[in-house]
């Protein structure tokens, strides 16, 4: 086999440089691979004199990185997880594992088994930690440069990722106590589009599902990304909230928020695991998985 570039390479570089990559600040990537500021400064010189390249350029708002650094870490995202594998043992002990896991989902997805996910990995992983982001335009491109294990999506994700059902949940409407529909049980589609409403910004400001099923345009007042605040702003107005029913009993206070059905011709809401093929055979993603399965089961 015919060595030309990695011959004299230090390979514990990589997890340096990944980190580097992907922290864009020298303390911040130290504390991630263990390693003191003054090592990881250290790391830094060594990897530009590897590439030849300055990699990290400090600037007015911290460091950017070049557009080498930029191609290298898309690399890696692929690189590492088989180096992992290479290199790794052959089983996975989460009892003794140290991995960082991290998931993209929306505030709903955290409300509804975060908390249950959290303590699974905590009980079952101590030694490994799991971090939450915000579910966002850029949630996919994340997911293809390996910055994140795990998207939760109420939707299937797009062909080149893999997507596995977690469950499913419906909708309901939410009005104040004193809106003229309070008193009902259900909304009718005339109803639903005559009225204002707050909107739920999950994907690149809508929420696909109710725009694609309902027929019509929706009067959208207000629009927000968090589920959790949003019935509270319905208090004193005529403004309907269109969300999950799992939420309701969580963030909906029944003496001044009436639940009401939705319109039939809104469809039931499955959500999806998704996340890159290369994770599909790695051990610490597939246990990931699992464990995120049975907690929003449960």
């Amino acid at each position: 086999m015919q060595q030309t570039h990695i011959a004299g390479v230090d390979l514990n570089l990589l997890p340096a440089l990944a980190a580097l990559l992907e922290e864009r600040h020298v303390s911040r990537a130290a504390t991630r691979v263990g390693l003191s500021q003054p090592a990881m400064s250290r790391a830094l010189q060594r990897l530009r004199r590897v590439f030849d390249d300055a990699l990290l350029v400090s600037g007015h708002n911290g460091y950017t990185l070049t557009p080498r650094a930029e191609r290298l870490r898309g690399q890696l995202a692929v690189v590492l997880p088989s180096l992992d594998a290479l290199f790794g043992a052959k089983d996975f002990d989460p009892m003794t594992a140290q991995e960082s896991y991290r998931l993209a989902l929306s505030d709903y997805s955290v409300a509804a088994f975060g908390a249950a996910l959290a303590r699974e990995i905590r009980a079952n992983s101590p030694g490994s930690t799991l971090a939450y982001q915000l579910l966002d335009d850029e949630s996919f491109d994340h997911l293809s440069t390996g910055t994140i294990d795990l998207l939760i999506l109420g939707r299937p994700g797009p062909a080149q990722f893999t997507s596995q059902l977690l469950f499913t949940d419906r909708f309901v409407c939410a009005v104040a106590a004193d809106h003229k529909l309070a008193r009902r049980r259900h909304i009718s589609v005339q109803d639903y589009l005559r009225y204002p409403h707050i909107r739920i910004d999950i994907e690149r400001g809508a929420q696909h599902l109710i725009e694609r099923t309902i027929g019509g345009a929706r009067n959208i007042a207000i629009s927000t990304p968090f589920h959790a605040f949003a019935p509270e702003m319905l208090i004193g107005t005529d403004l309907i909230l269109t969300f999950p029913a799992r939420l309701a009993p969580k963030f909906a206070d029944t003496s001044e928020i009436s639940i009401l059905k939705a319109p039939p011709q809104l469809p039931e809401l499955s959500f999806y695991s998704v996340w890159h093929p290369r994770l599909d055979s790695d051990p610490s993603r597939r246990w990931l998985r699992e464990v995120t399965r049975a907690s929003a089961a449960s």
